[in-house]
């Protein structure tokens, strides 16, 4: 059977990746807008409504207009923007964050893509919380740092133009305490509260990893580091593209050096345990432009259709 597929938004970063994706498989017939008819509403209706699945590569309102453009009850709409990642009727599209999630997105018609920093988060926070390990109301601090890919064209270009001085050192930002991803890491942990949330673009062009420090008795009483990792193991056991890495994982601790990149170009996720008898560092890594986006995107389609799920990722 082919299924048709629109992306609206296909000139972006997300967007093309997705095409990039789609162009390794067999049973899509991809949908394209002519480029003089990407800004006309009326053509964008026809392709939202012609496809079986609809990728919205969009800014947060143009993705909410898109939306309010699709009439046809059969067309799955899934959003990589933020809008719609904690608004009720949408399923959160990561296929891996608990039990039924899988069933829950081929069910809906509406799927929000997660953020990228959010991915990362959730994917080391919500297995916690879930098992009872680390309570809700936990303080949580944490820091992303992040290819400059994630900054989309304008960023792209910027770093790739070189000359600047100031984008050689990494760059921390949203300062004021209130980045876009906050409200789906709370919603999709079962946090009670925010964390306090330091994300940081470098000079690299994709990448990411999330780091959270937290002190042992902030966990249920005799919780232990080896225990932390078995109950990352645990959750994700059998999952193809979340790995669980050994406890004080000995390839990282003898490099020195922890690589940011090592699943780019993957759809990969991988989670590392460092711990000592009072203190616990997790890591959380993927590549921003893969499992933070357009692969999770590719991934909800595949579990959403009923085809196997690594089609057209690696």
């Amino acid at each position: 059977m082919t299924h048709r597929i629109f992306v609206d938004g296909q000139e972006g970063t997300t967007g093309l990746r997705i095409h990039e994706m789609l162009a390794r498989r067999n049973g899509v017939e991809v949908l394209r807008i002519d480029a003089d008819k990407r800004k006309d509403s009326a053509e964008r209706a026809r392709l939202l409504n012609a496809a079986d699945v609809a990728f919205l590569c969009l800014p947060d309102a143009a993705a909410r207009e898109a939306v309010a453009l699709v009439t046809n009850p059969k067309t799955c709409v899934i959003d990589a923007s933020t809008a719609h990642r904690t608004v009720a009727g949408w399923a959160y599209g990561l296929p891996e964050l608990a039990p039924g999630q899988r069933d829950a997105i081929r069910a809906a018609k509406r799927i929000a893509n997660p953020g990228c920093h959010a991915t990362a988060f959730v994917l080391a926070l919500r297995p916690l919380v879930q098992a009872g390990l680390l309570p809700a109301a936990a303080a949580v601090s944490a820091t992303s740092i992040t290819g400059y890919s994630g900054g989309g064209k304008s960023m792209i270009a910027q770093y790739e133009a070189g000359g600047d001085a100031k984008l050689q050192s990494p760059r921390p930002y949203a300062l004021a305490l209130a980045h876009k991803h906050l409200p789906e890491m709370v919603a999709h942990t079962g946090l009670a509260r925010a964390p306090v949330f330091l994300p940081v673009v470098a000079a690299f062009y994709k990448g990411l990893a999330v780091s959270v420090g937290l002190q042992l008795d902030q966990f249920r009483p005799g919780t232990t580091g080896a225990q932390v990792r078995e109950a990352l193991a645990a959750h994700y056991a059998g999952e193809r593209f979340v790995k669980v890495m050994p406890l004080a994982d000995p390839a990282t601790l003898e490099a020195g050096f922890f690589n940011v990149q090592a699943d780019n170009d993957t759809n990969d996720a991988s989670l590392f345990v460092f711990a000592n008898d009072r203190q616990v560092l997790l890591l959380s890594r993927l590549d921003n432009l893969g499992k933070g986006a357009s692969g999770a995107a590719v991934q909800s389609m595949n579990v959403h259709l009923g085809v196997e799920e690594s089609l057209g990722l690696v």
